[in-house]
């Protein structure tokens, strides 16, 4: 009796060690996501194509681990698969160097590539432009594909511009990328309109009335607050995190957090590491001065000498390790969203092929969804606040922006010129 007693009180040990209890998590997650697949605000796969595999679609083998590819790529549909991926925004980011009419065809070019992708792959993707879109391709076991402009250069200050994007299928556009535009100030530019001119809560107004999102990831918080004062519908931030977890611009302030409440809007978790670790946005910024002081000007240490430059970075590299940037980590960004705004106020914008590689151990590439959804699960994370933050959350949002545009059905395309 007694050997029998140990033998239980060992088997109950073992069914509550932390492994144990990882698994259930996880488990819980798999079957939240079978349920609620994530819908991903933001991958820059089209880019990623067109740079690294000069836009031959047809050439990129997504049923292979594209992570061995001489290119390496974060997206296939093998690690989508395994990942929960049910819906996805592409983007169809341009440099903003690019500006002018030059900008609004290579956007063009990029709209091809994501048709083309969705063309290639007929069982794989379904074209998306409403929420219900989304649901029917769920239903038929294919990811449904929407597509995101990112960055209000692409539009060359034209409101008609932006209207054929509608019509061509895009769900949103980021008002700004890195750069100001001439209507609205970057987060990671110096301030020139201080939120947005005329024109820029013109191009507001006409999202609007189209029933195009509004995405205010990569604006400057001045921006943030100018277009949730004037937009009619939910605004979105497809890939931006919580400046009061790591500080940086790229980041929602906790004062606009508590702005999406009465707009309805939600802020789509990004993984990548600079804007989820205040560690590791510090290490990347000492290794740039780093590479700067070895090689760049006339004073560099190493100039002339790749060789030695190379030795000398390795070295350092030795001597400052990476800091490991985990899922734990992004799981912080989700609760302080949820946290200020509500869970009915976040959700995921992995930003993968946009990220060189990088990111959180575990989710480097579209399959780590399960991992952030087992941690929150450990967290006391209900099973219905999970399945807002996969899906719930970002198609209340395209309805709500579906029937602003109706109710604004009557009004004449906008005219104003930038």
């Amino acid at each position: 009796m007694k050997w029998s007693f140990g033998i239980a009180l060992a088997s109950l040990a073992l069914l509550t060690t932390p492994a144990h209890a990882a698994d259930t998590a996880l488990q819980r997650a798999e079957r939240v996501l079978a349920a609620h697949p994530v819908v991903d605000g933001h991958n820059d796969l089209a880019w990623e194509i067109r740079d690294g595999f000069g836009g031959h679609v047809e050439a990129v083998d997504l049923e292979q681990d594209s992570a061995r590819f001489a290119h390496p790529l974060q997206t296939d549909w093998p690690r989508a698969r395994k990942g929960h991926l049910g819906g996805q925004f592409w983007s169809v980011w341009i440099p903003t160097t690019v500006t002018g009419p030059a900008a609004v065809e290579m956007t063009l070019e990029q709209i091809d590539i994501v048709k083309r992708l969705i063309a290639r792959w007929p069982n794989e993707f379904q074209a998306a432009r409403t929420a219900d879109d989304v649901h029917a391709a769920i239903k038929a076991h294919r990811i449904a594909s929407l597509i995101g402009v990112e960055g209000g250069h692409q539009i060359d200050s034209n409101l008609a511009v932006l209207r054929m994007y509608r019509d061509l299928g895009v769900s949103y556009m980021t008002l700004t990328h890195g750069k100001n535009t001439p209507w609205a100030d970057s987060a990671t530019d110096d301030p020139h309109a201080h939120g947005l001119t005329d024109f820029g809560r013109a191009v507001v107004h006409e999202m609007n009335r189209i029933g195009m999102m509004v995405d205010l990831a990569h604006v400057s918080a001045e921006t943030m607050r100018a277009a949730i004062a004037v937009s009619k519908a939910p605004v979105i931030f497809s890939h931006s995190s919580a400046r009061a977890v790591d500080d940086h611009p790229r980041n929602v302030p906790d004062d606009v957090l508590r702005l999406l409440p009465a707009n309805g809007g939600v802020v789509m978790v990004n993984v990548y590491p600079a804007f989820v670790s205040e560690a590791w946005r510090k290490w990347d910024a000492d290794r740039a001065a780093e590479q700067a002081r070895l090689s760049a000007g006339p004073a560099g240490l190493a100039l002339g000498d790749p060789d030695r430059a190379k030795a000398m970075l390795a070295a350092w590299d030795k001597a400052h390790p990476e800091p490991l940037v985990t899922v734990a980590q992004v799981a912080d960004h989700v609760e302080h969203i949820a946290k200020i705004a509500g869970h009915d106020h976040v959700g995921i914008g992995g930003d993968y092929d946009g990220i060189d590689g990088t990111g959180p151990k575990g989710m480097k590439g579209v399959d780590g969804y399960p991992l952030l959804f087992a941690e929150l699960a450990r967290r006391g994370w209900s099973d219905a606040d999970l399945a807002k933050l996969a899906d719930g959350n970002i198609l209340r949002v395209m309805d709500r922006v579906a029937a602003v545009s109706r109710a604004m059905r009557n009004e004449p395309p906008g005219e104003a010129r930038g």
